[in-house]
């Protein structure tokens, strides 16, 4: 795992704990004029001991800062930050670097939106999962499944489109897949 990757687990962790994502949410909605341990408390339903452990974690994990006068706020730039570094680390990433016009249909990793069917840029999808599926064979329909499983939800919709468009062929009997055109 990366620093980068190891960094946002760290964050996204301390968030994890119910307590201190109140404590952050809190602090994220009441912006630039923060709160105090005691503020927090109050409004959380918990103890000023608890909420000054969560306090403590958020501001060592850099998801919050605090003054001299003991008002915290919110650094909502680390967790933008984390959630980059998530999407940059899941598998696609690699390979969207070269197709910028289809980066608005993917949301961290994971293929969100299908373009139009009629588009170029649903050939440049077909043409993007073809080269991250990296056929060299024939696979059957389980291990497609399983290694479109890393960029989308629906598995069976973008194995359909790959076939349309001629990125992966399919035997008469829709057991077994491999690669259509040639991958660049």
């Amino acid at each position: 795992m990366s620093a980068e990757a190891a960094r946002a687990a760290e964050i996204l962790s301390q968030l994890a704990v119910p307590l201190r994502l109140r404590a952050y949410t809190e602090l994220v909605h009441r912006g630039a004029s923060g709160a105090s341990i005691a503020e927090l408390a109050y409004t959380l339903d918990v103890t000023v001991q608890n909420a000054g452990e969560a306090l403590a974690r958020l501001v060592g994990a850099g998801l919050a800062t605090g003054t001299a006068n003991g008002i915290y706020r919110a650094s909502p730039g680390e967790l933008r930050e984390a959630a980059q570094a998530v999407g940059r680390a899941q598998p696609i990433a690699a390979y969207l670097g070269d197709y910028p016009q289809l980066r608005a249909n993917f949301t961290h990793g994971r293929l969100s939106t299908m373009p139009p069917t009629l588009s170029e840029r649903y050939a440049q999808l077909g043409e993007l999962l073809a080269r991250f599926l990296r056929l060299d064979g024939l696979y059957d329909e389980g291990e497609i499944n399983r290694r479109l499983a890393a960029v989308t939800d629906d598995v069976a919709a973008v194995r359909r489109m790959l076939v349309e468009t001629g990125w992966l062929e399919r035997d008469q009997a829709g057991t077994t897949y491999g690669p259509g055109r040639l991958v660049r």
